[in-house]
């Protein structure tokens, strides 16, 4: 069975997100879109509301070979552990490639067989990233150019019941 994670932060997940999902989903037999847990990263929202927040999406494309989760600790380790061939990682701009170059590049040093593919995400969507959704959103305007309805309301629902988050 081809089964390939994507790791994301998805604070929130955007329309950017989705698209590498949805692309992978029609590639791979099983797909583990995972919300990472890294420590020394802040997130907005829990890793519950990010959880729920990544299943709207797997629910309004119907998904039904996305399994949603998160982890925290090594991405590699993750992937192992989750017997899956392939990491998946959305490219938006060289300073992403970058990253995710010298991060393939340090998983292949342990683990020879797990491949990673990068998508280049459309165009249209090349803007759009979680942190311009959260200024956005704590700027009062709207952002449902770039997530979900469903998923704006949540993210409007946090600020406004927390407005320092």
């Amino acid at each position: 069975m081809r089964i390939a994670v994507y790791p994301t932060s998805a604070n929130p997940p955007t329309y950017g997100h989705a698209d590498i999902l949805v692309r992978t989903a029609k590639q791979f037999e099983h797909v583990f879109w995972s919300a990472a847990m890294n420590t020394e990263k802040h997130y907005m929202f829990t890793e519950e509301v990010r959880l729920c927040m990544m299943n709207e999406y797997v629910q309004h494309y119907d998904l039904k070979n996305v399994t949603v989760e998160a982890f925290s600790g090594s991405t590699i380790r993750y992937v192992q552990e989750r017997k899956a061939q392939v990491i998946v990682k959305g490219l938006r701009s060289l300073d992403d490639f970058q990253g995710e170059f010298q991060q393939a590049v340090g998983n292949k040093g342990i683990d020879p067989e797990i491949e990673t593919f990068c998508l280049f995400g459309k165009p249209d969507l090349f803007a759009i990233n979680s942190t311009l959704v959260r200024e956005l959103a704590f700027l009062g305007e709207s952002i449902e150019d770039y997530v979900l309805p469903s998923v704006a309301k949540i993210v409007d629902d946090a600020i406004q019941k927390d407005p320092d988050l």
